[in-house]
C-alpha cells in the first residue's frame, strides 16, 4: 500500500466516522456520547472544518461554552464562509461574554439572503437546538436576530 492509498483510506474512514456520528446525533443519541465521536474525528482529521463545527455545536448544547468557543473558532478559521460555524461562534461568544458577535451575525444574515435554501437549513438547525435545549437563551437571541 502506498502513502497515497493510506491517505485515501484515512480520508474515507474519517468521512465514514463523521457520517456515523451525524447519524447517531440525528437519531437522538445523547449529546455526551456524540461529543466523544467528534473529538475523535477532529483528532484524526484536524483540517475537517465540518468536524469542528459539529463538535462546537455539541459542546454548546452540552453547556460547555469555553470548549465550544475553541472549537467554533477553529471551524471558522478552517472555513470562514460556513454559516453554521459562524452561528456556533456567535453562540459561544454570547455565552462567554466575548465581544464581536455582530460581525458574525451580519455575515450569516447576508448569506441567508443570497442562499434561501441555506436559510432553511439554518432554521432547521436552530429548531433542533431549541428542541434539545429549550432554555438556550443565547440561541433564542441569535434566532431573533437572524429571523427578525
Amino acid at each position: 500500500m502506498t502513502a497515497s492509498d493510506a491517505a485515501t483510506i484515512a480520508a474515507s474512514t474519517g468521512a465514514s466516522l463523521f457520517e456515523q456520528a451525524i447519524g447517531r446525533y440525528q437519531q437522538g443519541a445523547p449529546v455526551e456520547e456524540v461529543i466523544d465521536d467528534f473529538i475523535a474525528i477532529t483528532q484524526q482529521e484536524p483540517r475537517l472544518s465540518a468536524g469542528w463545527t459539529c463538535l462546537a455545536w455539541l459542546q454548546l448544547l452540552d453547556n460547555q461554552p469555553q470548549a465550544g468557543l475553541r472549537s467554533a473558532r477553529m471551524a471558522v478559521k478552517l472555513n470562514p464562509q460556513d454559516p453554521q460555524a459562524r452561528i456556533n461562534l456567535s453562540l459561544a461568544m454570547l455565552e462567554t461574554n466575548a465581544k464581536g458577535v455582530r460581525e458574525h451575525i451580519e455575515l450569516v444574515q447576508r448569506l441567508r439572503v443570497m442562499a434561501p435554501e441555506l436559510a432553511a437549513e439554518l432554521d432547521d438547525s436552530l429548531e433542533d437546538g431549541l428542541a434539545r435545549r429549550p432554555d438556550w437563551q443565547a440561541l433564542l437571541k441569535v434566532k431573533d436576530w437572524l429571523q427578525g
